[in-house]
């Protein structure tokens, strides 16, 4: 069965959102790591008079190298246990294979996320499918490593196939090579396709991943719910300088209150005919743009397509270096001036170049 058939025979994957009957977005918090009983109750009890709804706390954690802080294991499920107990809160946490499912479940854990580490692994995301068969928790699934949508999509297509009907994803930023202000790039466009896609999939932003800098969790939470994300996972600590994992990125419950009160709850729509008009007069315009943008780089590709008939004829090599590097410098200073972010304009231009090297390499083969 294909994923969209799937998906649309599953119109209850909100229903456990909406039962929450929320004013405010779904808000998974807590630390990183679970540390010591102590801590993890000491951030629980922080927590509980808050608009936080499932208390995370890794207990099994996947680390880039061995002899980094891989978590405290099964015991750690029993501190979880003595924070629902004691506060109430709805517990969460991370499982990464069988063993790790059938604990949790054990433990009464009420929900359940799958790692972008095990998410690039088929053959781990159906292990966990089929450790949870027909269970009633939530379980969600944090996009993969790399920005790759259909992989993603598959690792939800697994589970719901595993007849669990409590369904969500995590976005929680993407990989890459290059620089950036970010931890985990968010690429935003891969969650805007995969909400419009499938619109009654309950989509989480992790800002905490995303940023690894506290400092700006508050603007990237605003983003997602500018983005009509449903919820936030924010990594929060009593003391977040020096927890054994992630310290830079996590904040403190006081912190976490005050991100709440300071974010924004933006309406989807507004039913006014004059705020509809005016919009939809907006949007003709981007319209009109768009299709002028496409215009210009088809006109752009056919001039490639000439410089590698020029370079076919006198046996030129198609990538030039010193010229590609000019143009970037010199497109990002008049981006610039166009209120337009380097970020942007690199990306951009990337992908323009990379196209245009597809069409010349095409020409000289041919």
């Amino acid at each position: 069965m294909e994923f969209l058939e799937i998906m649309e025979n599953k119109k209850e994957l909100r229903t456990w959102l909406d039962d929450l009957k929320l004013d405010h977005p779904l808000v998974i918090a807590g630390p990183c790591s679970a540390e010591t009983e102590e801590q993890v109750l000491k951030i629980a009890h922080q927590l509980k008079d808050t608009d936080v709804n499932y208390y995370r706390a890794g207990i099994w954690k996947p680390r880039t190298r061995p002899g980094m802080f891989e978590g405290v294991g099964a015991l750690g499920l029993k501190w979880l246990q003595k924070v629902k107990s004691e506060t109430g809160m709805k517990t969460a946490t991370e499982v990464a294979n069988r063993a790790h499912v059938e604990l949790a479940l054990e433990h009464d854990i009420d929900l359940l996320w799958i790692g972008a580490r095990s998410t690039v692994s088929p053959f781990i995301v159906q292990e966990i499918a089929d450790a949870l068969k027909g269970t009633d928790k939530i379980v969600l699934v944090k996009n993969p490593v790399n920005p790759d949508l259909p992989l993603w999509l598959g690792a939800i297509e697994r589970l719901a196939s595993a007849d669990i009907k409590k369904l969500g994803a995590i976005h929680r930023g993407f990989s890459t090579y290059e620089k950036s202000k970010y931890r985990n790039n968010p690429e935003w466009q891969l969650a805007i396709e995969l909400q419009t896609k499938f619109p009654d999939l309950p989509l989480i932003n992790d800002p905490s991943h995303i940023t690894g800098k506290r400092d700006m969790i508050l603007d990237v939470s605003q983003t997602a719910l500018d983005l009509n994300f449903d919820g936030l996972m924010i990594e929060t600590h009593f003391d977040p300088d020096n927890a054994w994992s992630d310290a830079a990125q996590q904040v403190t419950p006081s912190a976490l209150v005050q991100i709440m009160k300071d974010l924004k709850i933006r309406k989807e729509s507004d039913p006014e005919a004059e705020y509809n008009s005016s919009l939809n007069n907006l949007r003709a315009k981007i319209d009109v743009i768009d299709n002028q943008v496409i215009e210009l780089l088809g006109k752009r590709m056919k001039v490639a397509d000439d410089i590698g008939a020029l370079k076919k004829q006198k046996n030129v090599a198609v990538l030039q270096s010193k010229r590609w590097n000019e143009i970037l410098g010199k497109m990002v200073l008049e981006g610039e001036e166009k209120g337009l972010s380097e970020e942007f304009i690199l990306k951009m231009f990337k992908a323009i170049h990379q196209e245009s090297i597809n069409h010349q390499e095409k020409v000289i083969k041919e």
